[in-house]
């Protein structure tokens, strides 16, 4: 191969992902070198990139020849494997996993989500009129924070006192809003998350209800009782994925209607479908940038061989702009359909709070256009420091309200 006129970076390094034209990145690799060999860093050993749709569908759909269970994030896999492996559902395969799965879709299946829905757009109006009333706001902290971590907490009956605190401890796990974090801040905040989950299990053994950490605690998943140590990873996973990806999700679906004045005007119009909307709102943000997976025996994959150990990373945020795929895939539009994007994964590990972060989307991008004529962001971004997660920490906006006040709705 000659040459690449395109210098990839260091994918480990969170700095590579703000720094550099990823874009332009990911359309030279998905053309030319679509199953990229990553040197070894000072992280850890190399890796496989994956950048094409249909190479990364491959692979998620191939449970016999990958597995998640030696990590399914660069931060896991780089250091030999995941400490969660075969307890936690994103880290574990077989007859686990399956029933651990069907245990838990029982709390996040649209029946029993019914009644989550009006709650929630109920939440989103409010906090959207609130920001109108007072004029500029930070959209990432005084909406999109509130919205998915008050369901999630809801759901798995978080006591209200706590919520604040378990709001800070998941946006400094998985991510930083400065380069240069307090040393192991991110382990100190995923350790206290765990310590928190520990004291609630052990209140839900002595006086269940009907929540997911309840149901852990009193089902039995694959023949066996769950021990304390599995429930506290599953709380740790649910909290996780409950909040980051409806949070910045929403948070980039308003910066790109402020640089999308004509998509703004499209979700204004009465005939436009929030439920379309949404989709490309996940589309173009796709806040999980990559699942990782660890080959288990040799496979081909385009001209190349992966090995059995070999690390593989499956870039999601590369495989929702595939041209062969999506037309015009670098074109925020709101009316796309159809939209088969990768941002909740793809398989078996499918996100199994999906129909939950589509309720809360949708419930954000409904109470913007009934409530909101117009949309000025007033200062700059922050952008997160993250290898796996992207989007914004902060994002200053004016809402300017309709001239008629906007009603919370009394059905979904």
């Amino acid at each position: 191969m000659a040459p690449s006129p395109v210098d990839v970076p260091n994918l480990v390094d969170p700095k590579s992902h703000l720094d550099q034209d990823m874009p332009e990145v990911w359309r030279f690799l998905r053309a030319q070198d679509p199953v990229h060999w990553h040197p070894p860093t000072s992280e850890g050993p190399g890796f496989w990139v994956v950048s094409r749709y249909d190479d990364i569908v491959r692979v998620l759909r191939d449970d016999d020849r990958f597995t998640s269970e030696k990590g399914n994030v660069l931060a896991t896999m780089l250091k030999g494997g995941d400490m969660s492996a075969g307890s936690m559902l994103a880290v574990s395969d077989g007859g686990y996993h399956t029933s651990l799965r069907k245990l838990l879709h029982e709390a996040f299946s649209p029946r029993a989500l019914a009644g989550v829905e009006r709650h929630v757009r109920r939440i989103a109006q409010q906090l959207t009129r609130d920001a109108v009333e007072k004029g500029e706001c930070d959209f990432a902290r005084d909406i999109a924070s509130a919205i998915p971590l008050e369901t999630i907490c809801d759901l798995l009956d978080i006591p209200q006192g706590d919520r604040q605190d378990v709001a800070r401890l998941t946006k400094s796990a998985l991510a930083s809003d400065y380069e240069n974090p307090e040393a192991h801040a991110d382990m100190a905040a995923r350790s206290a998350i765990v310590v928190y989950f520990q004291n609630l299990v052990a209140e839900r053994r002595k006086a269940p209800g009907t929540d997911p950490v309840s149901l852990m605690a009193t089902a039995e998943v694959d023949g066996r009782r769950l021990k304390d140590l599995d429930i506290v990873l599953n709380c740790y996973s649910l909290i996780m994925g409950g909040d980051e990806t409806s949070r910045l999700a929403m948070i980039g679906a308003v910066r790109a209607f402020v640089r999308n004045p004509d998509q703004w005007r499209a979700l204004k119009d009465p005939g436009s479908s929030v439920d379309v909307a949404a989709e490309e709102v996940l589309r173009w943000t796709t806040p999980a940038m990559h699942f990782g997976r660890t080959a288990t025996a040799d496979v081909g994959l385009r001209d190349r061989t992966l090995r059995a150990g070999d690390l593989v990373t499956l870039w999601l945020n590369s495989g929702n702009r595939d041209e062969a795929v999506f037309q015009d895939p670098d074109r925020f539009d709101i009316t796309r359909s159809p939209n088969r994007h990768l941002a909740l994964g793809h398989g078996r590990h499918f996100c199994l709070g999906a129909h939950l972060g589509r309720i809360e989307i949708r419930a954000m991008l409904d109470s913007l256009r009934t409530c909101v004529s117009g949309i000025r962001q007033t200062g700059p971004e922050r952008w997160i420091y993250s290898n796996f997660l992207t989007g914004m920490s902060s994002l200053p906006v004016v809402l300017e309200g309709e001239p008629a006040p906007c009603d919370a709705p009394d059905s979904p």
